[in-house]
């Protein structure tokens, strides 16, 4: 193997051979229901302390019940599951990346609002790519609907 392809390996291989557990006070649960546990303290969290949040949990009954109301079919449905989730983790990536930002930078630095404004503006491509799928999915039975 030449110097160049043993470099290209360890740069593929090096994240991989690095255990988690050796660098953090709360390792990675090995327990299924815990970590599922942890999952929902994080969805609470979000819920409880992001407004964001609470609008996105009140839209998203309210396309789930309009496309209940148009009859949309399952291919339609599924896009706008898709477009809903799509939205919500977007969100909730970046509520991590404010906390761990926050964690890493308590004091104001350039390079600290990128990674804020960045993680933002997944959110803002996220409900707009959203927005625009629910017009596509609900625009035209709910045409036919108010016009029939």
């Amino acid at each position: 193997m030449t110097t160049r392809s043993k470099q290209v390996l360890d740069a593929l291989t090096s994240t991989m051979k690095i255990n988690p557990n050796d660098y953090s006070a709360l390792s990675n649960s090995p327990n299924r229901v815990r970590s599922l546990g942890y999952a929902l303290a994080g969805w609470l969290y979000m819920l409880r302390h992001q407004k964001n949040t609470r609008i996105m949990s009140v839209a998203s009954g309210l396309v789930v019940a309009a496309a209940l109301w148009l009859e949309v079919d399952l291919d339609g449905c599924a896009l706008l599951i898709l477009s809903i989730t799509m939205v919500w983790m977007a969100e909730f990536l970046n509520a991590a990346v404010e906390a761990v930002v926050n964690l890493a930078s308590p004091e104001y630095h350039p390079m600290a609002k990128v990674g804020k404004d960045v993680a933002a503006a997944a959110v803002l491509l996220g409900a707009v790519a959203s927005a625009l799928i629910g017009l596509l999915v609900l625009g035209p039975p709910l045409l036919a609907k108010l016009s029939g």
